[in-house]
Order: C-alpha cells, then sequence, then structure tokens
C-alpha cells in the first residue's frame, strides 16, 4: 500500500543557519537512502516555504485566491514523502525515521489505490524508483 507523508515542522531550511541546514540535509540523504535500500521510496520532494503558498477556493462559481497557507499555524508542511509499506503500522515505523518528525510532526495518509483512481488514470506505476525486493 501506498502512503503520503506529510513532513510538518515551524522551522524551514531556508530559516536555518547554514550548518543547521547543511546538518538535516544530510539527514535526510541517509534516511532516503535507507528508504531506496529497503524497498520504501516511491518519490519525495521538499516544498518551498509557506509564504509562496497560494489558496484557491471556489464558491457559488466565484473563484478566490489569497496567498498563504489555508490555516493560520505556526507549523506548515516542509516536504513530503510518497512510501510504500505492508500496512499503517509499517507506514508509521518508516515516517517515525523522517528528521522532521523530531522537530514538528509526519501526517500519514494513505493514498486511494481503487475503482475511481484507476477510472481517473491514477493506475499507473510511478516511474521514479523500481521497487527493491525485501
Amino acid at each position: 500500500m501506498k502512503y503520503l507523508c506529510l513532513i510538518c515542522a515551524e522551522t524551514v531550511m531556508e530559516t536555518m543557519t547554514e550548518a543547521e541546514a547543511a546538518r538535516q540535509y544530510r539527514e535526510y540523504a541517509a534516511f532516503t537512502d535507507d528508504l531506496k535500500r529497503n524497498g520504501h521510496f516511491i518519490s519525495a520532494n521538499r516544498l518551498r516555504p509557506v509564504d509562496t503558498a497560494t489558496t484557491v477556493r471556489v464558491r457559488n462559481g466565484q473563484v478566490s485566491v489569497t496567498d498563504g497557507p489555508f490555516a493560520e499555524t505556526k507549523e506548515q508542511f516542509g516536504g513530503y514523502y510518497v512510501i510504500e509499506a505492508r500496512d499503517l503500522n509499517e507506514a508509521i515505523q518508516v515516517a517515525a525515521k523522517i528528521p522532521g518528525a523530531r522537530y514538528g510532526c509526519v501526517e500519514i495518509r494513505p493514498i486511494a489505490e481503487d475503482a475511481q483512481t484507476r477510472a481517473l488514470g491514477f493506475d499507473t506505476p510511478h516511474p521514479v524508483m523500481p521497487r527493491a525486493s525485501r
């Protein structure tokens, strides 16, 4: 099963000192290498800071666009991993190793893989990385 791991924290790379950011990059590189070795990795990326976000809403046919995140909070989504795991318990074990979990939180959501997603054409395997054997 595939899971989306949303990394949420108060501090993003752009607000860290060079030394702190370099340490974080090394931790994430090691974590990502471990995911790949163990066959959990599907994709990942870092998000730009919250001040670059745009929120779109449609109400009564009218499009409303606002700057920033959709909610008032100090924490913000800083990046994500899409992983493969046998079940939620294994996904939790993987997400607990994400470096950002020590400073903020990681929200885990199963990715829908059902008739509706296949009907929309979302049944093609992700081409980024072949699954390693376990």
